[in-house]
């Protein structure tokens, strides 16, 4: 057997692979080769160990060969394997190129998907990249499956699935927010139908530590919109919600923004909820 540093060849200098999807596609095949290697010896394994079983002299040596043969063509294919990554993803993510990609597999394969404000819009998911862990939030779901082509027939089928949101209770506690924000008012000023601005309800909601880490605004934006073109819109004690764009509320720091299903941003301020009829 030949020694194991000059029996493989050295791979030319290439430059670092342009997407994600072909560096993966890249090493994905030599991987496949390593296993159909691997397949190989281990069935040359296998048909001298019969040989030895039995006795067959005839085969033994020519076998002894062959598995000689195998072993070095698996060693060589499995290093070969083991070289096919040049990406450096961590820069590649950082630099939002894999976004860019993503985007432009979404498109490719007819996906609706838009980014805005650092993250994806994905009807009625959102998508955030997170460069340190190699991976994106789907919602509040880790998937470390980024392979572009892979994460976008992901975000299809995830989309097929049955909403989780529930709007009765996403509802009811707006209600027991904004009651708590029109106290401001005075008492007994429930039923004057104030406008109080949703960043205020967001922030109420989130004020315990770490919450707005676990639930962002993107999120509730997209939570309002839901609700919003869901059709629930009364509370079990009767009063009706609305989001109306009051002149005191409209402000780019005020503003709740999401992306819906066709692409357009749409801007929501303030909330009301009136007594119902």
């Amino acid at each position: 057997m030949e020694n194991a540093e000059s029996s493989v060849p050295v791979p030319e200098s290439t430059a670092p692979t342009d997407s994600l999807e072909a560096a993966l596609a890249r090493t994905e095949a030599a991987a496949g080769r390593a296993l159909t290697a691997a397949a190989e010896l281990t069935g040359a394994v296998r048909r001298l160990r019969t040989a030895a079983l039995v006795g067959n002299l005839r085969d033994l040596r020519a076998l002894l060969a062959t598995v000689e043969a195998a072993a070095d063509r698996a060693r060589d294919e499995a290093r070969r394997a083991a070289a096919s990554w040049e990406l450096d993803e961590d820069a590649y993510i950082s630099a939002g190129r894999f976004t860019a990609e993503l985007l432009a597999a979404a498109q490719a394969a007819n996906l609706q998907l838009f980014e805005r404000d650092d993250r994806l819009y994905c009807y009625p998911v959102l998508v955030r990249v997170v460069a340190s862990e190699r991976a994106v939030f789907v919602d509040r779901a880790r998937e470390r499956r980024i392979r572009p082509s892979v994460l976008v027939e992901h975000l299809r089928e995830v989309q097929r699935r049955p909403p989780r949101f529930r709007p009765e209770a996403f509802l009811e506690s707006l209600f027991a927010v904004y009651r708590h924000l029109v106290e401001k008012h005075g008492p007994d000023q429930l039923e004057a139908g104030h406008i109080e601005r949703l960043i205020d309800v967001y922030e109420l909601l989130t004020l315990m530590p770490g919450a707005a880490r676990e639930y962002s605004r993107q999120e509730f934006a997209r939570d309002i919109y839901l609700l919003d073109r869901g059709g629930v819109t009364t509370t079990r004690r009767g009063y009706v919600v609305s989001f109306p764009a009051s002149t005191g509320a409209r402000s780019a720091a005020a503003a709740m923004r999401v992306v819906n299903e066709g692409g357009q941003e749409k801007v929501y301020y303030g909330i009301a909820f009136s007594p119902g009829r």
